[in-house]
């Protein structure tokens, strides 16, 4: 018996032995840069730091915190942002965006996780302090995830629910044992959780009190707010994380200002004037015709054109399925198909756009042009049962019109369709068997938006279906979206849209899955709740190999297409940007595109 026990132990000192600290996290397979590496490839490690940019974007902030419902989605640009920049807070590990998933050593310089991902710890990066000097600890860590528990929005406040033990090893090391609500994505998206200090907040106002000016541990800190119209930040001289290799060519700028603007048109002229330095644009036809002002003729402004190798995503008019109008996916069918993208993409766009048909498209892991293997069937299991024969088979598409504006084939079509749903035309009406006309709204913000909306009201007139249009401000919309309070609304780039990547993962929870369906702050839109969803994102959470992985997001990817959540609108190749030629950019385009922490104020002295 003392033999066997020992035995237990030396296997399992002997296992705790082979969770080594490693320097990167990958998603599947290991990290493409060795534990020696200086910087991501995508980088330009000799860029000459200073200088300074403004950046221009359409709305509004009252907030300073991005962490709580009340700031979701108007808290002020840069603090925690994917596109402007980490500028204040930081998460514990950097992802690399030249990789599909792959995450480096941040305030975490390391981590360790066994084959199962039944933990992940995190050991400190003893160099890390936040702006006024004091150090970043797993205490800090331990904080955050306990007040983002009970103060947070969605989804930082589920995270502990997976979590069995969260506690601090050694000295400066904390770490997650995970429950069975866990899959193999946890370690990663805890990887990515932000830090706040303990010692610089009042768990008590942290919810309540979203303009205090935060403390972090990023490259810069805000030295001006003007609440809803500019935010400044300085970069700091004492950035503890300058030399690290996740960061080496981030934070360039001396100062970055994000100047607000209430519509897209009166931005173009502030960056037309030079008072903004970059501009996304995504308006085909002002792409083409726009840039005939002096300084473009010039030189002085520079038109750029990336491209990313990334799926396309899904951009469109998303259904509320929580109104009873569109509780049966075959009305939603209809009403998608009735759209004449091929009017649209010639009258509106100049013929520069491609039908999106789902929402992995121009990828391995689309459903669309590949047909469904025999693993991906068992997969989906009776789910198969109901699936469109043409999706199954990859090749099903949105109808295409003659381009008229009005497609009888198509507008017959779809009445025929809404008439196996219980609808008929009654006085020029579409009437239900309740005797009340189908009729919804569509909630827009912008000009662009209300384009699309009123070619789609259009052609739904022609089957006698009432679309109104409501343009509301940012205000209103970020609180309506919140409340899931609408029929329908537009999800465009650059903005509120569905992006793809090529690891999908929990992100998709929040999205589709039945959990977050009536969750305050969440992106189920839409409003799904389907057994075989959740089952799919479960199973694309678990996978393990690439196949497996590959198959399950196609299984999912059919799901979403045969469901109508959304009616899809289109795609183009590449991603454009307009900059004043100051502002330089690195050679090299990683997988995502373009990545604007990167660039750098080249009159730097």
């Amino acid at each position: 018996m003392r033999f066997l026990a020992t035995l237990l132990l030396s296997a399992a000192l002997s296992g705790a032995a082979a969770a080594e600290p490693v320097h990167g996290i990958a998603m599947h397979g290991e990290p493409a840069l060795p534990a020696d590496y200086l910087h991501f490839s995508y980088v330009n490690p000799d860029v000459k730091k200073g200088g300074a940019i403004t950046y221009g974007v359409v709305g509004s902030f009252d907030a300073l915190n991005p962490f709580v419902l009340k700031g979701m989605r108007s808290s002020a640009r840069g603090l925690w942002d994917e596109v402007l920049g980490n500028l204040v807070i930081e998460p514990l590990m950097q992802r690399s965006r030249d990789e599909p998933f792959t995450l480096y050593g941040l305030l975490a310089e390391s981590a360790e996780w066994d084959d199962d991902r039944s933990y992940v710890q995190f050991n400190m990066n003893p160099d890390a302090k936040w702006s006024d000097g004091e150090p970043v600890t797993a205490d800090d860590v331990i904080f955050t995830f306990n007040l983002l528990k009970d103060k947070g929005r969605p989804p930082y406040n589920r995270r502990l629910n997976l979590v069995d033990k969260m506690e601090k090893v050694g000295d400066n090391s904390v770490k997650f044992t995970f429950n069975a609500d866990a899959n193999r994505e946890t370690p990663l998206i805890f990887a990515l959780m932000p830090v706040l200090p303990q010692h610089a907040i009042d768990p008590e106002t942290f919810d309540t009190d979203t303009m205090t000016t935060p403390v972090g541990s990023g490259p810069y800190a805000i030295t001006k707010v003007e609440p809803g119209q500019r935010i400044v930040y300085e970069r700091r001289d004492d950035y503890w994380g300058k030399d690290t290799p996740s960061m080496v060519g981030f934070a360039n700028y001396d100062t970055v200002t994000i100047d607000y603007y209430l519509q897209d048109s009166t931005l173009f002229e502030a960056f037309k004037k030079g008072a903004v330095d970059v501009y996304l644009d995504d308006d085909p036809s002002h792409w083409a015709r726009a840039y005939d002002f002096p300084a473009a003729s010039e030189g002085k402004v520079v038109k750029d054109e990336f491209h990313p190798k990334t799926p396309t995503g899904m951009q469109g008019f998303v259904f509320n399925t929580r109104r009873p109008k569109f509780e049966d996916a075959r009305v939603r069918k209809a009403l998608s198909d009735v759209f004449d993208f091929e009017w649209v993409n010639k009258t509106l766009f100049n013929n520069a756009y491609q039908r999106t048909q789902s929402y992995w498209q121009n990828s391995a892991l689309g459903a669309y042009g590949n047909p469904a293997s025999e693993a991906e069937r068992e997969l989906l299991g009776d789910a198969i049962d109901v699936i469109d024969p043409a999706i199954l088979a990859g090749d099903y598409a949105m109808p295409v019109t003659d381009g008229s504006g009005a497609d009888r084939k198509v507008l017959a079509a779809a009445v025929k369709l809404l008439g196996e749903a219980g609808y008929r035309i009654a006085n020029g009406k579409m009437t239900g068997t309740d005797g009340k006309p189908l009729a919804f709204e569509i909630m827009t913000t912008n000009e662009g938006q209300e384009k699309l909306a009123l070619a789609y009201q259009h052609t739904l007139n022609l089957i006698g279906v009432a679309l109104s249009i409501r343009t509301v401000d940012d205000a209103q919309y970020q609180k309506r979206l919140n409340t899931f309070d609408y029929d329908m609304i537009v999800l465009l780039a650059p903005g509120f849209w569905y992006q793809s990547s090529l690891s999908p993962g929990a992100e998709q929870i929040w999205r589709w899955d039945s959990r977050s369906r009536d969750v305050e702050g969440t992106f189920n839109f839409a409003g799904v709740a389907s057994a075989d969803v959740d089952r799919m994102i479960n199973d694309m959470l678990e996978a393990r190999s690439t196949d497996h992985f590959t198959d399950s997001v196609r299984a999912f990817d059919r799901l979403l297409v045969n469901g109508h959540y959304m009616l899809p609108l289109y795609h183009r190749e590449g991603q454009w940007v307009a900059r004043w030629a100051t502002i330089e950019h690195p050679d090299e385009t990683p997988i995502y595109g373009y990545q604007l922490p990167t660039w750098w104020d080249q009159t730097a002295q």
